[in-house]
């Protein structure tokens, strides 16, 4: 199977949670079989921050306008199964219409529900989604379940909807030898979001603020001067994808945080859960609904609401905290790796095709 994919980002992990995803997702295609060609737009805050510049098996197409290889990708989408248009795809609307006069299945994937369904709830503009809405697409994915599912159909008028949530690369994310710069007690691993941030303090700087002989790191992009730091708490600007096993593995226990309109929403676990799972590290996380669809709590991962659950957290034995890890390791294995999605994204794709043809002939007899 052949896909195109116009997208935000898979050159640059800097301040997005795309590009990792998409990097595991086309190497397990290609390691089925499946080839991708992958459209981005060069920007410069992405190339000074480049970490990734060849698709396995694929095709990375670099851009500055979208007409200047509106011909390269006509060409990539008269052999394709499948066009995939991504939320934050700063071209998606013109890329829209070239995709739709394509014989290749047109798709959606949102990898940022909860943003474009607050927004369009809001009365906002949403830049990738357009008028039209996406009702005019054969299949459109969504990393978030749940509810979101209902809303795509309800307020855009996506007609056939199916999640496919994050997910992490084995060969990647695994256990490796510790790092003294990323040793910490507890670890948190993101981009500064100001929607995280009370939730930041509750969770991370508090609990760094009342064990002061502990070691604590965040390692992410964009965190502000005015971030209230305390003097064990330690930073690290930007960490590639390749650095996430050496950051993880160097911590004793890691903190996940949602955004809050994922978290709101539900069935939204970051990609982050399951590279940490990979690791070997113990996650300790803020509760949603449908968290137990993907982690066990208490057995699988630990929940927290307040500074006192993180504290009681730290506290947990050694012993305790590496039989989390690696129940939480074997359930990824199991059932969440890029490997898995990549099967779950062709199947899904398959059987859209399968109804392509029943459904355009049900509409001709309307």
């Amino acid at each position: 199977m052949k896909l195109v994919v116009f997208g935000l980002t898979i050159s640059s992990s800097w301040g997005n949670g795309h590009a990792t995803l998409w990097r595991g997702l086309c190497r397990a295609l290609a390691a089925q079989g499946h080839t991708v060609t992958f459209f981005e737009r060069d920007v410069s805050y992405y190339a000074a921050a480049r970490d990734y510049e060849e698709i396995p098996g694929g095709r990375l197409v670099l851009y500055r306008e979208w007409q200047d290889v509106f011909e390269i990708a006509q060409a990539e989408l008269e052999g394709a199964d499948a066009a995939l248009i991504t939320s934050y795809c700063p071209d998606a609307l013109a890329w829209k219409h070239l995709v739709l006069e394509s014989a290749a299945l047109h798709v959606f994937y949102d990898l940022d529900t909860p943003v474009t369904l607050g927004r369009i709830m809001r009365g906002e503009d949403v830049p990738y989604i357009g008028a039209g809405g996406l009702a005019d697409f054969d299949l459109v994915l969504s990393f978030t379940g749940g509810r979101a599912l209902e809303m795509l159909r309800d307020e855009l008028g996506a007609r056939r909807v199916a999640p496919l949530y994050g997910h992490a690369d084995p060969d990647v994310h695994r256990p490796v030898s510790q790092n003294a710069s990323y040793r910490s007690d507890l670890s948190y691993l993101g981009t500064y979001a100001a929607d995280r941030q009370r939730a930041l303090e509750t969770l991370f700087v508090e609990p760094a603020r009342a064990r002061p002989r502990s070691r604590f790191v965040i390692g992410g992009a964009q965190y502000p001067r005015e971030f209230p730091w305390s003097g064990n708490i330690y930073f690290v600007r930007h960490l590639p994808p390749p650095e996430h096993p050496a950051f993880f593995s160097s911590s004793r226990l890691t903190l996940n945080i949602t955004r809050r309109d994922m978290a709101a929403m539900g069935w939204c676990p970051s990609g982050r859960l399951f590279e940490a799972a990979l690791c070997g590290t113990p996650v300790l996380t803020d509760a949603w609904d449908g968290l137990d669809t993907f982690f066990e709590p208490e057995s699988e991962i630990i929940t927290a609401a307040t500074a006192d659950d993180s504290l009681a957290a730290l506290d947990r034995s050694d012993i305790e905290l590496e039989r989390i890890a690696q129940r939480a390791r074997e359930r990824v294995l199991s059932e969440h790796t890029s490997a898995h999605r990549a099967r779950e994204l062709v199947s899904l794709l398959n059987r859209s095709t399968a109804l392509k043809p029943a459904r355009a002939a049900a509409e001709a007899r309307v």
